[in-house]
């Protein structure tokens, strides 16, 4: 049986969430940026607060707000565990990346995770890979390439591992958007499943933190390195706010998004953040968008406006081929 169709309500509600998701997200590498550059916060030590305060964000919002979602079932843990798993990796080889490659080239590697998502999601979940979703992945990634700045050659000043550190990261996301996908059609609550997945993530890269001791690259060379910050009220507050910000909303919004659009397309409309990020860079710093930026921030917001209009009409298609057939059903 063929994928069903998404209502055209509920894909409007997903790419807007997908959209708001990719504004918010924008703003995590340069967070990362600072925290690795201005302390010399090891990544892994980082993204371990960064899931931790998550955490303490969302449990007394959920106790105050809706309790029921402290409760996804005891037969779900097994499927929010795997997903801790792949977010930890996910947020530990993003967070390498960010501090090996600089925020531009780390964001431009992170999103070959489209290519990984759109061919992984047609092989492990079924959904449609026709000749539009792929166009659409080839002028984002070019685009992202464009708006990063990585055309210029002086964001790539990273080794081999950065590079490698970089396209893994890629893998991870996507990964990370298969899961939230899956959990999607469990039936699973959005904001639930962020809560959970970093709940999980905190343990898994706490364990990574200290043991082995300092076996990992960017992790804590010894247990009280975890409490790299000390007394500076200036770094726990950018790190709380890069948590109780950008992470919450952003991840939150990307799993709502998660539950009305197929993982592939999600993936692709988030592949605005560099966008966003010129944008904010812009308004923020002052920072000055050149021809070719703007070139590709138009390529991507093409891919998106292309791929909206191509699945439109795939669901006309399946619409007319669905009333055909029950006409032929019914004899008429």
């Amino acid at each position: 049986m063929p994928p069903a169709i998404a209502p055209r309500s509920s894909l409007t509600r997903g790419y807007a969430a997908a959209l708001a998701a990719a504004a918010i997200l924008s703003t995590t590498a340069i967070f990362i940026r600072y925290l690795t550059q201005t302390y010399a916060m090891p990544a892994l030590v980082l993204a371990f607060w960064r899931d931790l305060l998550v955490c303490l964000t969302l449990v007394p919002a959920f106790l105050l707000l809706r309790p029921a979602l402290l409760r996804p079932g005891r037969g779900q843990l097994r499927h929010l565990a795997a997903f801790g798993l792949v977010l930890a990796a996910f947020n530990a080889l993003w967070t390498l990346s960010v501090a090996l490659n600089g925020a531009a080239a780390a964001t431009v590697l992170v999103y070959s995770s489209a290519g990984f998502t759109a061919l992984l999601g047609r092989w492990l979940l079924g959904e449609p890979l026709g000749w539009g979703k792929l166009a659409a992945v080839a002028l984002s990634l070019a685009g992202c390439a464009m708006v990063s700045g990585v055309l210029a050659g002086e964001a790539w000043r990273a080794n081999l591992a950065g590079i490698v550190t970089g396209v893994l990261s890629g893998l991870g996301y996507a990964a990370y958007t298969l899961m939230g996908r899956s959990a999607a059609r469990r039936g699973l609550d959005p904001w639930s499943t962020v809560l959970y997945a970093f709940a999980f993530a905190t343990a898994f890269l706490l364990l990574v933190n200290l043991f082995p001791v300092g076996s990992v690259p960017g992790t804590a060379a010894r247990p009280a390195d975890l409490f790299w910050l000390h007394d500076s009220a200036a770094g726990w507050g950018v790190l709380l706010l890069l948590a109780a910000g950008p992470t919450v909303a952003g991840f939150g919004l990307y799993n709502v998004s998660l539950t009305h659009l197929p993982s592939s397309v999600a993936n692709l409309v988030v592949s605005l953040e560099p966008a966003f990020t010129a944008a904010t860079a812009y308004l923020l710093f002052g920072e000055r968008l050149d021809a070719v930026q703007l070139a590709g921030g138009a390529l991507i917001l093409a891919a998106v406006v292309f791929l909206r209009v191509y699945e439109g009409r795939q669901e006309r298609i399946a619409a007319t081929d669905h009333r055909g057939a029950l006409g032929a059903a019914t004899g008429g």
